[in-house]
């Protein structure tokens, strides 16, 4: 496929941008090549500047389960732009869609609205460690909680994908008090709560790992951290970011019965647009300001805009059957990589739960990051670049899920 024009823009994005790119995994440095500049999309397609048509598996990372240019979606956004954009005030919208998130998400009984995953997280953190009157978080390898100073060790997605161990400009104070255990090691976290439990303000977990490719939790892992949580005072925050909406209406939480005492949302309940939010029982949230000490703000929070895209797209994802039509697609997708990896001769591992799927060429079952890092990166880049030339747009690393 031809990519000059994408070349062209690249190079003069490389002027004015750190990388040509406003977030890293985009400028294709796991896979090389070029990366495409999109114009448009429509449906599954995406269509690049000069010209080429592709299948999008990563629809912006998750944030997109019906596909690009939502006709509900679109009225929506352009009625309320017609409107106004933002008031840094109040609307009607902000509560319509929490009372829309409040019954899909078992935890939930009240949200507080943030604009990125990162802000749902930092605040997250935030609200548990003055709920608590502790300090140290529990994290887990491989699992991307956003890029705050103090959730940058051992990092998935990005981190993963250029090999940082974390990164300059984070000092040693802003992580000392995160610990940091193995994805789908119940011993292991049980072991480090035994040694710092009264001390753990939280466990924070994706329910199924995105970051680091698709890694499905075992079973009894995210059932024995609830346990572990209950008996030392910590509390358990779930990172449903890429889960919420996609793994099931109600997230992963309600897929695999486990309730987490906190519970951070994005992507698909800002309906594409930025939006996240944190949201958990009345008795928690009710600390944060100006109900209660726990200071948060944001000029853009609860954006007229992306709660539009939001109502829109859960009003359309509650209905009959869609979740049933997504597992049986990602399924799909996951069972034909695996028999032509076979046919291939090929090693691959493949995986799928709700609206997501990935795979790893690997030789072993991956069931946490260091598993995860023993894929084949250099013949998945091989592989990305064949697929991107017959119209198939995966994310360009290895260390990603993919989306339907």
């Amino acid at each position: 496929m031809n990519s000059a024009r994408s070349a062209e823009l690249y190079e003069s994005a490389l002027a004015v941008i750190p990388g040509g790119v406003n977030s890293p995994v985009r400028a294709f440095g796991s896979v090389g090549g070029t990366p495409r500049f999109i114009e448009r999309g429509e449906g599954p397609w995406i269509f690049d500047a000069d010209g080429n048509r592709y299948i999008d598996f990563v629809l912006s990372w998750g944030a997109l389960p019906l596909g690009h240019a939502h006709p509900d979606v679109v009225e929506a956004v352009t009625a309320q732009a017609r409107r106004g954009t933002t008031f840094g005030a109040p609307t009607a919208l902000e509560t319509a869609l929490t009372e829309r998130i409040a019954a899909a998400v078992p935890s939930i009984e009240m949200v507080r609205f943030v604009s990125s995953g990162t802000e749902a997280v930092m605040s997250a953190v935030r609200l548990a460690r003055a709920a608590t009157g502790r300090r140290r978080i529990v994290k887990f390898a491989g699992c991307y909680h956003g890029h705050s100073d103090s959730l940058l060790v051992a990092g998935g997605s990005g981190l993963a994908t250029f090999g940082l161990p974390g990164t300059p400009g984070v000092t040693p104070g802003a992580v000392a008090e995160t610990l940091t255990a193995e994805f789908n090691d119940l011993s292991g976290a049980a072991e480090l709560m035994e040694r710092h439990g009264n001390e753990i303000a939280a466990v924070i977990v994706e329910p199924v790992a995105g970051n680091m490719g698709l890694v499905l939790p075992v079973p009894g892992f995210l059932e024995g951290l609830r346990e572990l949580c209950s008996k030392t005072g910590a509390l358990l925050i779930f990172d449903e970011v890429m889960t919420g909406f996609r793994v099931a209406y109600g997230g992963a939480q309600a897929h695999f019965g486990v309730m987490p005492d906190l519970t951070c949302l994005g992507k698909v309940m800002g309906g594409g647009l930025p939006a996240a939010a944190y949201g958990g029982p009345r008795s928690l949230m009710r600390r944060i300001a100006p109900a209660g000490d726990v200071y948060q703000a944001g000029t853009l929070s609860g954006n007229p805009l992306a709660m539009a895209a939001g109502i829109a797209t859960l009003d359309h994802l509650r209905q009959g059957g869609i979740y049933e039509l997504l597992g049986a697609a990602s399924g799909r997708m996951a069972e034909g990589v695996r028999v032509s990896g076979g046919e291939s001769r090929v090693p691959v591992q493949a995986a799928a739960i709700g609206g997501m799927w990935g795979f790893f060429l690997a030789d072993e079952a991956v069931r946490d990051f260091r598993s995860a890092r023993a894929a084949r990166a250099d013949l998945f880049a091989e592989f990305f670049h064949a697929m991107l030339e017959r119209g198939v747009y995966l994310p360009p690393s290895q260390f990603e899920a993919c989306f339907m």
